[in-house]
């Protein structure tokens, strides 16, 4: 929810450019299709590096004609002219590497944006589905390694295709010298090749595993720091950190071996080429003084084999550059084939005519129009699939009104029934747009709902009001602050359906009951679901629903269930040391929270 406001001064807004349908039938194809998206720029950047690898063998050449035609024959003029041109050679090749490697720059930034584009697309389309299929560290480890290792595959499709031809170019040129030279080179550089590749593939198995282990390492990571204050508040932090210390010990082993075999790698990738090229040269220096080869071509079998080794090394980076890229490139593959919330043909645009019950047949739950309704389940996850069918996040039979919820065009739904829970994302930006989201709202409705969610303290507290700058996910207030931030955003949306999973666990009781009877308030007249067990909560409903083993056992007030159903009496209260019967029929005081 980024509005013109939002944008640093003098800063003008983009058009969004749609990244393309990707194939992800396959990683390879995944890759291609990165290829032929910016076909242009490929070729040129292949031209760039043919071009500038073949440039890298000309020195050579022109250096023998020079030791032969201007040294060794003594002609000033000759000398001076061959001179010239390795200058010029030498300058027209520096060129070249520029454009060569601006435009693979170019390649690289393009593959890595358009990958983030079309997984960013498809993460949105996936809403609730993307928590239970894909896990954060999977994500995070997407984004800062894969999508950079797809990136640089790409770089086969200019250095790469350059290397092969630089190859071939060099074998005509030895081939002219000495047939046993050139195939004492053309032997021996898929040798070194075939020397370094079995080190690949057991370094690229190595660093899957670590890979794949480090990213339920972070999602783990990522799970302690969110629920931070619960294990504080549980006494299960030191728990959840001996785990983590655990787990990352164990991790230590498997990433000293990924270093191992990537030392070696880079060690054999270093020093064969450097020992062939003194292989290469001793043979040459005994054709030479034998009066095989001048000592002008003694100087160019040197000169192509040092330059060789320019196209050899990136032959071996792309071959270990190819197979990685693979791998990451299934990563994002995987992601893309993750399908979203099944929804058929979806047609229907607008809520029912007149405001009609939300049903669930699976649970047997009905949620009726125009009150507050709460769910109550002993294990989260019940209640949580309930309300994803009733938002048309899972695919069922729920219904609203006289017509099921698949029948609606999803985005249309989403405007009439909102999902909100405490792991919506909180974008940066001023609070007022924050809350707001992407539709202008009068002050008077801001504070409205700030007063509905307990919030005006909030806004009293920032320096500047509505107009306060709020960091990515609301770190510049509490945790308590921000869930209320949240529920003030989905009461200003005002649906005609609101789902709220939890509103008030992270509130002091005080605060809790007062924000149970402003919503209660403030949404008089339209349908509302609340998840909760919080007693305050629940004592405000119209109708508690009673959720065991996904089905609604009991529906009734809150006095009423507390009387009639001794399980659900022991879920609400428990740990408390308050009387169920005071509790039930507690008032909330209203006041400031903290």
């Amino acid at each position: 929810m980024i509005r013109g406001a939002d944008l640093p001064k003098g800063a003008r807004r983009v058009p969004y450019e749609s990244p393309g349908l990707p194939d992800h039938r396959s990683p390879l194809r995944f890759l291609w299709w990165l290829t032929t998206s910016q076909y242009r720029r490929v070729l040129l950047g292949t031209l760039w590096g043919i071009t500038w690898m073949c440039a890298l063998m000309l020195p050579p050449y022109l250096l023998s004609r020079t030791i032969d035609e201007g040294l060794e024959a003594r002609d000033t003029g000759m000398l001076l002219l061959w001179t010239g041109a390795v200058v010029v050679t030498g300058a027209g090749t520096a060129v070249l590497g520029i454009l060569r490697h601006r435009t693979m720059t170019r390649i690289r930034a393009d593959a890595a944006y358009r990958t983030v584009q079309v997984v960013t697309r498809h993460v949105t389309r996936l809403g609730s589905a993307l928590p239970r299929q894909v896990s954060a560290g999977e994500l995070t480890h997407l984004h800062v390694g894969d999508i950079s290792r797809i990136a640089q595959t790409l770089t086969v499709t200019g250095p790469g295709v350059g290397a092969v031809v630089a190859y071939a170019a060099t074998a005509v040129l030895l081939v002219r010298i000495s047939a046993v030279i050139a195939v004492v080179v053309l032997l021996g550089v898929p040798a070194l090749a075939l020397t370094v590749g079995p080190l690949l593939g057991r370094l690229h198995g190595a660093e899957g595993r670590y890979r794949e282990d480090q990213g339920a390492l972070t999602s783990l990571a990522g799970d302690m720091v969110a629920g931070l204050g619960v294990l504080n508040g549980i006494g299960g932090k030191a728990l959840f950190a001996a785990r983590y210390r655990e787990r990352s010990r164990a991790l230590v082993p498997l990433g000293y071996r990924v270093a191992a075999i990537t030392s070696w790698v880079q060690a054999l990738t270093a020093c064969l080429p450097t020992v062939f090229l003194a292989v290469v040269t001793w043979i040459s220096a005994r054709m030479a003084a034998s009066g095989a080869i001048t000592v002008g071509e003694l100087v160019a079998v040197y000169g192509y084999v040092a330059a060789l080794l320019v196209p050899v090394s990136s032959l071996i980076e792309g071959a270990d550059d190819l197979p990685r890229g693979l791998v990451s490139a299934r990563r994002v593959v995987d992601i893309l084939a993750l399908a979203p919330a099944p929804g058929g043909h979806r047609t229907r645009l607008d809520p029912p005519a007149a405001p009609g019950p939300l049903r669930d047949p699976a649970s047997g739950l009905v949620v009726a129009p125009g009150k507050v309704t709460a769910l109550v389940g002993a294990r989260p996850d019940e209640p949580r699939a309930v309300v994803d069918r009733l938002a048309g996040y899972t695919d069922s039979e729920a219904s609203w009104g006289d017509f099921e919820l698949s029948d609606w065009d999803r985005t249309a739904l989403r405007r009439h029934i909102l999902l909100a829970d405490n792991d919506a994302y909180v974008f940066p930006g001023y609070l007022r747009s924050v809350v707001s989201g992407s539709t202008d709202r009068s002050d008077e409705d801001i504070r409205r709902a700030l007063h509905a969610a307990a919030a005006e303290d909030i806004v009293d507290a920032l320096p500047d009001g509505l107009d306060t700058r709020l960091e990515n996910q609301a770190r510049n207030v509490s945790g308590g602050q921000r869930q209320r931030l949240r529920l003030t955003r989905a009461l200003l949306a005002d649906p005609a359906v609101l789902l709220l999973v939890e509103p008030t666990s992270a509130l002091d009781a005080h605060t809790e009951a007062t924000v149970a009877a402003r919503v209660a308030a403030h949404r008089r007249g339209r349908t509302t679901l609340v998840v909760s067990t919080s007693p305050l909560v629940l004592g405000r409903a119209d109708e508690v629903a009673y959720l065991v083993d996904g089905k609604v056992r009991a529906a009734g007030t809150h006095r009423e269930l507390l009387a009639d159903q001794p399980g659900y009496a022991a879920l609400v209260f428990r740990g408390s040391t308050g009387i169920p019967g005071e509790a039930a029929v507690a008032q909330p005081v209203e006041g400031q929270s903290r």
